[in-house]
Formats: structure tokens, C-alpha cells, sequence
């Protein structure tokens, strides 16, 4: 009897063949970046930002249906994880280690696997987590969890007791870290990760109480959305309010907002499949800019938009959201000939789009969108391509 092999949606296509243009054989790793603006060697190694980023691409390649023969799933993921502990990685990709291991049915090198311990022993390095650490290693917790509860269960517990007595604010939203100046000023990634792993604890130990804080936040999210599905960047957790929509990345219209609205969906929370439609529409060109935020040609994604000026730093967009938090005045969307293109890609970012919708079949009209259908030029250039669309 043939067996047939599973299919895979157009759009994961699309992220596996940009994906395969991001692998740097040498490191045995995806890049950090990849660029968009013509340069004769696009990628561009970060190495311990390589490490985390392949761990999040295979994570993602956890939910692909077909993946392709080339990729070696076991060999990638021991080399990269052995790493963790030779490199300055930020404590989030212990996190994303245990996850991307249980979902692959992986073991850790037991070096590494001690190393993740003893920092998630460690009372004092909590206290230094950021919400994503927290959220990132409270989700690959769990996920060991799944696979032996003994050993893994009360940790998880009491990660999310701390979650709840030092992230949650009352606004709804979540803090981005558990002390400091900075704590009432978070991200949509801070909103993320924190949502997204209460809803993983919430449902692995029915938990009603982390269930209802992610459905709050998540809520509050799909509230703040802007006219075009844009994801503001910018919040004051401790009011709720919006400080600043830029940039606006496409990872979370494509992929990190899907990835906690799926649970959101499943809870029944209203607007939410609408929301992650009308955000992925964004990338379409249903934006500021009216720019398809793809290189079709590369299989790829354009990061992001961002106010002009503010492509290498991040200190205005501060000063604006402190002032913005204490005259109580809420961030909007501003002219859009003040916003430019971020022209670069990371390999996270298509880790991400295989993790929200490797497994979906019921929105063909994201999945199966024409402009990931139909056969493209590849012969010009991402930045042709991305200066003939503004």
C-alpha cells in the first residue's frame, strides 16, 4: 500500500524555502539576519543569536507536516544546544531548549541540561528574569512536564506563582520584569510570551486562574489593535494604555500574535480569529505603507516599519513613551511618510509562521493566499523589489 506523504500549506512553503536561504553551513545554524538591502553576502552571524534562533526555527519545524529530507532535526539541535552553555545566550533560550526538546522528542546534553537546572534553582537569577525569560522557560517547563511530571511538574507551579505575584498587573497586562525602573514599560513580545505561556500552564494543569489571565491580556491585546491589524510595540502595563505603535513588526502579525490567539480561539474569546486575520492581512498590504511586507523572490519577510530616523536607536522611542505615559496621552498611528522599511529578515521570524500554522487548515485564506501560490521572479533583488512597492 503507498503511503502518502503529509502536504504542507503554500505559506509554509514559502517560510521552509526562506529558511533554507538564512542556513549558514559552516555554523550549522540559522542567521541572526539576513539582509534585504543587495549586499553581496546577506547573512549575517550573531553566534549566540544564531543558537536561539534555531532553536525557535525548530520549534516551528516541530509542527511542519513534510519537512524536508535536508534538514537533519537531531544533529542541528545538539550542536545548537550544546552551545547554550558556551555562549553569552540570554536565559530565554534555556526555555526555548527544553520546548523545542519535548516537542522533537529530544534529549538535552546532560552538561546543558544540569547548566539549565541550576540556573532555574537559583532564587537570585530569577529575580533577574525578564518577562521573556520567564515566559520562555516557564513554557519549556511545562513542556518537560508532559513528559515526566515528577520531576518537572512543581516547578512549573511555582514559575507561575511568581508570574503571578511579580508580572500580572491589574491593567491586564503583563510587566516586563519582576523589579527596576524599567518594569511598568513592556512590549508586545513581553504581552506574548506571558499570555502564551499562562495559556500552556493554565492547560497542562487546569489552572483556571492562569486560563483567565491569559484570556484578560489577551483580550486587552485584541483591544489595542490598530486600524490596520498593526500590533502596537510600546505599553504601560501599570494603566494599560498604548505608548507607542512603532515599529511595527511582521513576526507578530504573521506569527506571534497567531501563536496566542490560536488558544484564545479555542477558549472562545470574541474577536479573536478576526483579529489574527485582520493582523496577517497587514502583511499583505493592508498597511500604512500599502507594502506587501514579502520578497517573494527570497522567500522571505520584511521586518518591520519604523519611524524614519529611528532604524539604529531605540532612545527616542523611550523618551516618547515616558513622556507619553506620564501626560497620559495615548500613542497613535503618525503620517505615513514619516515610515520607512526595516530591510532585513530573521530566521525566528519564519520559525514562527511554522509554529502558528504548520498544523492550521482552516484558514485557507491566509495559508493558501495567492501570494504565496504563485511562481515569482527570482532573479531580482530584494531591495528591486521592496523600493518598486513604496
Amino acid at each position: 500500500m503507498t503511503v502518502l506523504k503529509p502536504t504542507n500549506s503554500p505559506l509554509v512553503d514559502y517560510a521552509l524555502a526562506g529558511l533554507d536561504r538564512c542556513w549558514m553551513p559552516r555554523d550549522g545554524s540559522w542567521s541572526h539576519i539576513y539582509h534585504l538591502d543587495g549586499r553581496a553576502v546577506p547573512n549575517e552571524s550573531v553566534p549566540h543569536s544564531d543558537v536561539f534562533y534555531t532553536l525557535n526555527v525548530l520549534l516551528g519545524l516541530a509542527r511542519v507536516p513534510n519537512v524536508p529530507s535536508s534538514i537533519d532535526l537531531d544533529s542541528i539541535f545538539q550542536h545548537n544546544a550544546a552551545r547554550l552553555i558556551t555562549l553569552p545566550v540570554s536565559r530565554y533560550a534555556f526555555g526555548m531548549a527544553l520546548w523545542v526538546a519535548s516537542e522533537l522528542e529530544l534529549e538535552l546534553p546532560a552538561d546543558v541540561l544540569q547548566f539549565v537546572k541550576a540556573v532555574l534553582s537559583d532564587m537570585a537569577e530569577r529575580k533577574r528574569f525578564t518577562a521573556q525569560d520567564l515566559g520562555m522557560i516557564l513554557i519549556g517547563v511545562v513542556a518537560q512536564a508532559k513528559r515526566d511530571s515528577q520531576k518537572w511538574s512543581e516547578l512549573a507551579g511555582e514559575l507561575f506563582a511568581y508570574l503571578v505575584n511579580r508580572y500580572h498587573s491589574s491593567s491586564g497586562l503583563f510587566f516586563d520584569s519582576a523589579f527596576g525602573l524599567r518594569r511598568r514599560f513592556s512590549s508586545f513580545a513581553t504581552q506574548t510570551y506571558l499570555t502564551l505561556a499562562s495559556y500552556i500552564y493554565g492547560e497542562f494543569a487546569s489552572n483556571v486562574r492562569s486560563l483567565e489571565i491569559a484570556d484578560a491580556c489577551a483580550q486587552k491585546l485584541i483591544s489595542s489593535q490598530g486600524p490596520n491589524g498593526e500590533w502596537p510595540w510600546f505599553f504601560d502595563s501599570e494603566s494599560g494604555q498604548v505608548l507607542d505603535f512603532y515599529e511595527v513588526y511582521s513576526v507578530h502579525q504573521y506569527g506571534m500574535a497567531p501563536a496566542f490567539l490560536e488558544h484564545a480561539e479555542r477558549r472562545g474569546i470574541p474577536g479573536a480569529r478576526s483579529a489574527l486575520i485582520h493582523g496577517f492581512n497587514w502583511v499583505f498590504g493592508r498597511n500604512q505603507l500599502g507594502v506587501r511586507m514579502l520578497v517573494p523572490e527570497l522567500n522571505l519577510t520584511v521586518r518591520s516599519q519604523v519611524r524614519k530616523g529611528e532604524l539604529k536607536t531605540r532612545k527616542l522611542r523611550m523618551v516618547r513613551a515616558v513622556g507619553a505615559s506620564v501626560l497620559r496621552k495615548p500613542g497613535s498611528l503618525i503620517d505615513p511618510v514619516n515610515v520607512e522599511l526595516r530591510l532585513e529578515c530573521r530566521s525566528y521570524e519564519l520559525g514562527w509562521i511554522l509554529w502558528s500554522f504548520g498544523r492550521r487548515t482552516d484558514l485557507p485564506e491566509l495559508t493558501h493566499h495567492n501570494a504565496f501560490m504563485q511562481t515569482q521572479d527570482r532573479t531580482a533583488s530584494a531591495s528591486s523589489f521592496v523600493k518598486s512597492q513604496r
